[in-house]
């Protein structure tokens, strides 16, 4: 059994919409794609996780394009994950989903950030969206 401690979710763009779409930096720059602040109880500091899924909408403009996504607690890198992304004449639209579960996260307010940069030279890829992001925080009750 779980008890639930907190939940949030943003979604910063409902829909695939290329003429709003923005571009992917080049690594080592990033953007911020979507935050949610989870919080945890004094009293369940441990044996509790947070469960994070997002799900981002991309598009490829030029060559093949290495999109790496990562997720930060409070600044710190906690999980990534890296997607490869086709242009023009191929499979040019996308959209990709991923989990990551942060294991006995500190009492308080914490930070949650979904990232995104480019890490391959020569190629474009933006953001057209749809964008989310959500947390759970449960604790083990038994």
């Amino acid at each position: 059994m779980v008890t639930i401690l907190d939940y949030q979710a943003t979604e910063p763009k409902s829909r695939f919409r290329p003429a709003n779409g923005f571009t992917i930096p080049r690594s080592p720059f990033r953007v911020t794609l979507a935050s949610i602040q989870i919080s945890i109880p004094a009293n369940v500091s441990r044996n509790n996780r947070v469960e994070l899924i997002s799900t981002v909408g991309v598009q490829g403009i030029t060559n093949i394009s290495q999109i790496l996504f990562r997720i930060f607690r409070n600044g710190r890198e906690i999980f990534n994950t890296q997607n490869g992304v086709e242009s023009a004449g191929s499979e040019q639209n996308y959209s990709f989903t991923f989990q990551a579960i942060d294991f006995n996260v500190p009492a308080g307010v914490n930070v949650y950030q979904v990232t995104a940069e480019n890490v391959t030279p020569n190629t474009q890829a933006n953001v057209v969206g749809p964008i989310s992001f959500s947390g759970l925080a449960v604790k083990k009750t038994r």
